[in-house]
């Protein structure tokens, strides 16, 4: 069994710790990635770390985690809303699968309280800013 969780990030993401700090924070996907390789190291597993604004990219890496990964954490961002593509792509992938969240997804606007991805996931974590990378790490190595 592969002991690679693969860590996916969706569009605008690459901004965190510049783009609405009160909301996401101040840590960068930089910070996030060093912690979640640090937690995944502790627990036996290794991280593959990636961020794309491109839907498909994300439909692709979900699909090549089919063979080369133990388990998936995706922040889809915007894309979590919206996105039956990513639905079927995370259905099709026989592994604990966790969605994250930096926000209160349910504490802000309407539109951002519908998630196309929740139904398809082993879990939901969300509302603890970056702690919520570290939380989705463990929780996968546990179900593992």
């Amino acid at each position: 069994m592969s002991k690679t969780i693969f860590v996916l990030n969706g569009p605008n993401l690459n901004l965190l710790g510049t783009r609405e700090p009160a909301v996401y924070g101040s840590q960068s996907l930089n910070d996030i990635e060093r912690d979640c390789r640090e937690t995944a190291k502790e627990l036996g597993f290794d991280v593959d770390f990636r961020q794309s604004n491109h839907e498909g990219d994300l439909v692709d890496w979900i699909q090549e985690a089919r063979e080369k990964a133990a388990a998936v954490i995706i922040n889809a961002g915007a894309y979590t809303h919206t996105s039956i593509a990513l639905h079927d792509a995370l259905r099709s992938v026989d592994m604990p699968a966790v969605e994250v969240h930096l926000s209160n997804i349910h504490a802000r606007e309407a539109f951002r309280q519908v998630s196309t991805i929740s139904a398809v996931v082993t879990g939901t974590i969300f509302g603890f800013g970056s702690h919520s990378y570290i939380l989705a790490v463990r929780a996968v190595a546990a179900a593992l």
